[in-house]
């Protein structure tokens, strides 16, 4: 099976030596890299590909705060910022809290979603990509950046998408709930947005009850699992529920925000999840679906992030990935069957 990768030295220039979301996140991944898989150039998104997604004065804002560089204005800049979710102070080179930028932000963050556009359209064309790429991006929405995300790189390219194809579906297995791209798509009915995700974390959105609004309702599905979930949780939130809403939805294009936070030994999360358990959920969706998937980075800190993007990319190559053979804890047997009645499977 083909697959590629999307990176390079561009990312840099988005740094903040000792913030937990740096450029180091990306070298440990790029070292473990099977040489066997192709390595792109980053591309910039063209305006238009951006504005399908963000509002164009929230754009005009944030690269102002990027070449400026200069202290946040609450009364006049909190309106663009999804800082309001948590109690927040503002310092030199901060948006909120978490969310640094530097006069290269704004630039490197366009690299980051035309990456993603790229391994949409590498995934169109019959090869699986992986957009190694950041800053990341599913906690922002339209005219909001927070959590590190100052574009939403996997909304982009799904918009994209749809100019192309009928139908999309996003998995998003990071640790947090991808807040920014439920916002963006939620009433929508040509995106399916799954996500499975710590329950009580950052940014304490993704609930079961979250939905969809309008004609999306129904399109938005969400697994808050318990900390100290496992391989065989997300298993079954897999099986269970995303992969029959897949076959119920048929996609055109099966798209992953790929946040490996969920791993036993990442800082910012309580998960239990391995290495393995990662190229185990990408079999899955590539068993499932018999198409190629566009993947595109989200979080990720800890030591073992690298080997679990390349068991990600021996799933993408078709090797042979280990089998889940535990059980799901009750609290996620008991999700599963409300999710399941929730959304008619």
């Amino acid at each position: 099976m083909k697959c590629s990768a999307i990176s390079g030295p561009v990312f840099e220039q988005h740094n903040r030596e000792g913030h937990i979301e740096s450029h180091d996140r990306l070298l440990s991944i790029l070292r473990r890299l099977p040489e066997s898989v192709p390595l792109e150039d980053p591309v910039a998104a063209a305006c238009g590909e951006i504005e399908r997604v963000h509002d164009p004065g929230y754009l005009a804002w944030l690269r102002g705060q990027c070449l400026q560089h200069t202290d946040y204005d609450y009364v006049r800049d909190t309106v663009y910022s999804g800082g309001y979710l948590e109690q927040n102070t503002f310092i030199t080179g901060f948006i909120d809290q978490n969310t640094y930028i530097n006069p290269h932000s704004y630039d490197v963050a366009t690299y980051a979603a035309g990456s993603a556009v790229a391994a949409m359209e590498h995934a169109l064309d019959g090869t699986s990509c992986f957009a190694l790429v950041r800053p990341p991006g599913h906690h922002a929405a339209a005219a909001w950046a927070m959590g590190f995300c100052l574009m939403n790189n996997v909304a982009i390219a799904a918009a994209k998408a749809l100019t192309l194809v009928d139908r999309v579906a996003i998995i998003d297995w990071d640790v947090h709930h991808g807040n920014g791209t439920q916002d963006i798509f939620s009433g929508s009915d040509r995106v399916l947005y799954c996500s499975v995700h710590q329950s009580g974390l950052f940014p304490h959105t993704g609930a079961p009850g979250e939905t969809g609004t309008g004609a999306g309702k129904g399109f938005s599905v969400n697994a808050p699992l318990l900390s100290g979930s496992g391989g065989a949780d997300y298993s079954c939130v897999f099986s269970e529920v995303f992969l029959p809403l897949l076959e119920r939805m048929k996609p055109d294009l099966v798209m992953v925000s790929a946040g490996q936070d969920t791993l036993s030994d990442d800082p910012v999360g309580g998960m239990n999840l391995v290495p393995e358990d990662l190229g185990h959920l990408t079999a899955l969706l590539l068993d499932a679906t018999s198409q190629p998937l566009a993947l595109v980075l989200e979080g990720g800190y800890g030591p073992s992030h690298g080997e679990a993007v390349r068991h990600i990319f021996r799933a993408l190559q078709g090797s042979p990935c280990r089998k889940e053979s535990g059980d799901p804890s009750r609290h996620t047997s008991e999700l599963v069957s409300q999710l399941r009645s929730l959304h008619h499977l």
